[in-house]
């Protein structure tokens, strides 16, 4: 469903697979897509928060979780983030551009 772009479907399955496996990374992180691409970003904000709590290493998650801060109005919340993303996985322009586009201070 996601590859098909039905995004709020797609939330609805993966918030059961959720909750039958709750804790798992790959749910977990196509959830948070499934609301970020649905425009559900208090959700996305969420689901993101909780991926990096079960890998504080994964730099799509702290990407995710920064597009969606940002998507809120949260660009300070949101640039911390980027930045992790962006160290973890430096040679990621995706990462990269998305940090250069944030609005606001540059440190």
């Amino acid at each position: 469903m996601l590859k098909r772009r039905h995004y709020a479907q797609a939330a609805v399955l993966l918030e059961r697979a959720d909750r039958l496996e709750p804790g798992k990374g790959s749910i977990v992180e196509a959830l948070a897509r499934a609301y970020y691409n649905s425009a559900q970003h208090d959700r996305a904000v969420a689901c993101f928060g909780r991926l990096v709590e079960i890998d504080p290493t994964t730099a799509y998650g702290h990407f995710g979780l920064g597009q969606s801060l940002k998507r809120l109005g949260q660009p300070d919340e949101a640039r911390a983030h980027l930045r992790l993303a962006v160290a973890l996985a430096p040679d990621s322009s995706l990462y990269r551009n998305a940090l250069a586009r944030l609005p606001g201070r540059r440190a």
